[in-house]
């Protein structure tokens, strides 16, 4: 029994100063595996007398069982005591500050910023906005806007064709906004008051100019409309849109075969300090066309001109970016740029409107 009492103090002791959980495994098995100091123990009772095994078989099952009690206990101890460890080395500080979400990291792109601007402006107008295909006939691009056959801006140097179909009809990427003009007046009786922003494609590429890019039109079609309206209009917008007091126009003669008379816009404009202030100074900047619309353009829409007049003006979206928001090269609208695009984009919550503000 002595032996005993020497073999628990031992086996306890062992357990109790185990330092980890690999550790207590090899105790246990030293302790209660086949071979084991208690399971040894444990075979010598089939040599005993019946009354040896009266007293030493509840003596070794009971050190087998206060053994096998303080292993769990000293395992529960470990394991808590692990994962308290790997919490503290695998702890997050909640004290740093998150990661931006995608409102706060994400950019709406500058020509969809102002183009969300100058429909604020012509909604609060009165103006509609009207929109068509990309993909257009040469009869509305062209011939039901007044361009005669032969005309420069028919041939491929400016023009993107598609392949001839078998009845000789060539469709094209359109030119400009101008064809959803004649689609909008063939299907909608006067008065007409719309813009139509949208992209456009001409065979052109530098600095200023794009294969692709995006305008505006504008279109008023009534009875009385003149080309003092169609100032007032222009001037109202840019003063709107480029947030100034005052802006002054300067109407140049110009030729465009769907308006009569046609006209070149400059702004008032200070060029000094390296940057474009609209509204001041004395420079010049022309930065739209527009006219009355052709007696022929209206006819070809199914409407007299001699009941029916009214005026149109398109102008550049990328254009409009560049001057409001100083940015040097249009390429860099088209370049898909992250950086480019966190430096000059818009947050997406930060809508436009006349009450709140344009430009953020």
């Amino acid at each position: 029994m002595s032996d005993l009492n020497t073999l628990e103090t031992e086996l306890l002791a062992a357990v109790e100063s185990a330092a980890s959980e690999a550790e207590l495994e090899e105790i246990r098995v030293s302790a209660l595996g086949k071979k084991g100091k208690i399971s040894e123990q444990m075979k010598t009772l089939g040599k005993m007398s019946p009354e040896e095994r009266q007293t030493m078989g509840p003596a070794l099952n009971g050190l087998k069982a206060r053994v096998t009690e303080a292993i769990a206990t000293r395992k529960t101890v470990l394991a808590e005591a692990a994962l308290e460890a790997r919490l503290a080395s695998e702890s997050v500080d909640v004290t740093l500050p998150l990661r931006a979400g995608p409102i706060e990291s994400g950019r709406i792109h500058p020509v969809s910023q102002v183009t969300d601007e100058l429909t604020a402006i012509f909604a609060d107008m009165g103006f509609a906005i009207a929109e068509g295909p990309d993909i257009e006939t040469d009869e509305l691009n062209f011939t039901a806007l007044n361009f005669p056959e032969g005309h420069p801006a028919r041939e491929m140097h400016d023009t993107f064709f598609f392949n001839e179909k078998e009845d000789g009809e060539r469709l094209l990427l359109r030119t400009h906004t101008s064809p959803v003009q004649i689609r909008t007046m063939r299907n909608q009786e006067p008065p007409i008051r719309v813009i139509i922003p949208g992209r456009t494609y001409r065979c052109d590429s530098d600095q200023t100019h794009t294969p692709m890019f995006h305008q505006v039109e504008g279109l008023v079609i009534d009875k009385s409309s003149h080309i003092g309206h169609l100032k007032g209009t222009l001037e109202e917008f840019l003063k709107a849109f480029f947030e100034v007091d005052n802006v002054t126009l300067r109407f140049r003669p110009s030729f465009f075969p769907f308006t009569e008379p046609s006209m070149e816009v400059d702004v008032q404009c200070d060029r000094s300090g390296g940057e474009v202030k609209i509204g001041e100074g004395s420079d010049w900047m022309e930065i739209l066309g527009c006219g009355m619309v052709h007696p022929n353009v209206l006819r070809n829409c199914g409407l007299d001109p001699d009941i029916y007049q009214g005026f149109a003006w398109g102008i550049g979206i990328d254009r409009l970016a560049m001057l409001k928001y100083g940015m040097p090269d249009l390429r860099a609208f088209f370049d898909a740029d992250v950086r480019w695009i966190q430096h000059y984009g818009f947050r997406p919550l930060d809508l436009p409107t006349l009450f709140g503000g344009l430009s953020s």
